[in-house]
């Protein structure tokens, strides 16, 4: 009873540890007050003198010029990068196993020197390897303690990551023509105007931009995409646009695991319009995904039409989902986000602005409502074929809730009675097992779920819910996940430096939600709950314990067995710590 009054999932007895003070999460000793330290004198130096610092860092043979290791550098001895490709390789991390996924028959690594395959590099790469590394891989640490798959050692077969031989092309790549006309605001918007000026609104535009969108290549579909409509999203299973974990990588593993729809990461219609590289990223597309949608954010109808129409024109989409559910202040003081649906004008605008924009379905996606016990989104439902929208997702939480507390379920099937004929509804919050999904499916008027938390959590959940099944997934299973995973990561960030810690990056980001799965041989009481909190337990094995660990020093620790060892004074604080349990005070 006492447990259940803290929230927690209902662990049998000879599992739990025994009860003490709460252990803090907290990121790993590993230089932290030497980081403050420089941190604090380096507020003492003046600009020149961090510049040279700079400077100085860059030339330190760690960072090879690019242009160099190609033979392609034009600027000779006034590069700020290193040309000392012997110190370079002294310095570089040891190569990981396995063989380069970027070198093919027809084509060079374009990382060169710089890839942490490059012993795998034929001798056309010309990567210049004449210095030996005394190691090719670290050896794992703790030795017979690191606990394997099977219960025993991780093995250097264990720790191959299962690359391809040959990486697939990503879609939506922004080319360098459009970049630079955005950023110039070189571009007409023909079509956004039109719409605008039939709407009565103001299209704001600076400078005179003399190109039209037909004036670039068009976007190039390697197959012949259906045009989807409404009835394409009844029954489908919706994984949902999840800032920082949503990324490609995560969205090619939920494919991989029974997913249906995916949707890139919400990027922000002004920085789309700005040409920002880093938010164009966010649109990329796997050719594994095969109902895929990209969801933009924006407060205005005359910018988010125009964005609307770019993307229409240069990405390869099959429908276009508007964010009105965002909580984050930033998102929501723009106008944008959870805070849009509180001006319904200016909301319906931005729908009927952008519908007749698009050549593929617009969505949008919006919470209960902005306040605490003052839900609002059961008035516009009626009205949201008039504007052109072909679905909308609610969220069964307001913004003030943000992740606590439990989905509105009641108020989501009422406004799915109320929302236009032939649009359909779908409901989103704490889905964590197939009887939740079919429990808010059938015979409830909505179409599907959209699932968030509850694949960052458990990504086999898709396959749950396909096969109508509890799968109490073993610890190797999972880990198999995360090693698939870093794979991705490596093909979709690359396999030089940067791009294996990119990659431990988000594999540490998902790993601070996936610790919090409990295994179904452990629970007293099935299905298990989102709003459940975890206690301390042991698992059936050490590798089971160890993906439990709410300590990021050992989410660290699995990173290691497949992208070695960290640079030094490597430190991770999770990005996202919101609260996502039920109050403590509630019963479970």
């Amino acid at each position: 009873a006492e447990r259940a009054v803290r929230g927690e999932a209902p662990v049998r007895a000879e599992f739990l540890r025994p009860v003490g003070p709460p252990a803090a999460v907290r990121a790993p000793d590993t230089g932290n007050g030497q980081e403050r330290g420089d941190a604090e004198k380096n507020g003492a130096k003046s600009k020149t003198m961090l510049k040279k610092e700079r400077a100085a860092f860059l030339k330190d043979g760690s960072h090879l010029c690019n242009g160099f290791a190609r033979g392609q550098c034009k600027f000779g001895n006034s590069c700020k990068y290193s040309h000392d490709l012997e110190k370079f390789w002294k310095l570089k991390p040891p190569d990981l196993p396995g063989k380069c996924p970027f070198e093919h028959a027809n084509r060079m690594c374009r990382f060169s020197v710089g890839c942490r395959y490059a012993r795998s590099h034929s001798a056309k790469s010309n990567c210049g390897l004449t210095v030996q590394q005394t190691q090719p891989f670290p050896p794992l640490v703790g030795g017979e303690s690191t606990p394997g798959p099977e219960g025993g050692a991780l093995t250097a077969v264990d720790r191959e990551l299962p690359l391809p031989s040959c990486v697939d092309e990503e879609l939506n790549p922004l080319s360098k023509d459009i970049q630079v006309a955005l950023r110039k605001n070189d571009i007409k918007f023909t079509r956004s105007t039109a719409r605008l000026k039939e709407l009565g609104l103001e299209s704001k535009l600076r400078g005179k931009p003399k190109r039209e969108m037909s004036d670039f290549p068009a976007k190039v579909c390697p197959v012949d995409r259906v045009q989807r409509t409404s009835k394409d999203f009844d029954g489908k299973l919706y994984l949902a646009p999840l800032t920082t974990v949503g990324n490609l990588p995560f969205r090619r593993v939920c494919k991989g695991l029974g997913v249906d729809i995916t949707c890139g990461e919400m990027a922000l219609a002004t920085n789309l319009l700005r040409g920002h590289q880093s938010e164009w990223a966010l649109l990329k597309r796997h050719p594994s995904e095969d109902f895929y949608g990209v969801q933009i954010a924006g407060g205005y109808p005359d910018s988010m039409a125009r964005c609307a129409e770019v993307v229409n024109s240069v990405c390869d989409v099959d429908f276009v989902d508007i964010n009105m559910g965002c909580p984050i202040d930033m998102v929501c003081n723009a106008g944008a986000g959870a805070f849009l649906p509180t001006k319904p004008r200016r909301m319906e605008s931005v729908v009927r602005a952008m519908a007749p924009v698009l050549d593929c379905p617009l969505t949008f996606k919006v919470r209960t409502g902005y306040k605490i016990g003052q839900n609002t989104a059961h008035t516009f439902m009626g009205n949201v074929a008039d504007w052109g929208a072909t679905a909308v997702t609610l969220h069964g939480r307001t913004r003030e809730q943000r992740y606590t507390k439990t989905a509105d379920w009641e108020y989501i099937q009422k406004c799915a009675a109320e929302i236009s004929p032939g649009v359909p509804l779908i409901g989103n919050g704490d889905i964590f097992s197939y009887q939740d999904f079919k429990d808010h499916t059938v015979d409830t008027g909505l179409s599907s779920c959209m699932i968030g938390r509850g694949a960052l959590i458990k990504p086999w959940l898709f396959t749950e819910i396909k096969e109508q099944r509890i799968w109490d997934i073993s610890a190797g299973e999972r880990l198999d996940i995360v090693k698939q995973y870093s794979a991705y990561g490596l093909e979709h960030w690359g396999s030089d430096s940067r791009g294996v810690e990119n990659t431990r990056r988000f594999v540490l980001e998902w790993l601070s939600y996936l610790h919090r799965y409990i295994p179904v041989g452990l629970l007293e009481v099935l299905p298990a709950k989102m709003n459940h909190r975890p206690p301390a337990y042991f698992g059936r094995s050490e590798l089971e314990t160890l993906l439990a660990s709410e300590n990021p020093t050992d989410w660290i620790r699995i990173s290691e067995w497949f992208l070695g060892p960290p640079p030094k004074n490597f430190t991770f604080t999770p990005k996202h710590t919101s609260n996502a349990y039920s109050a403590p005070t509630a019963a479970a």
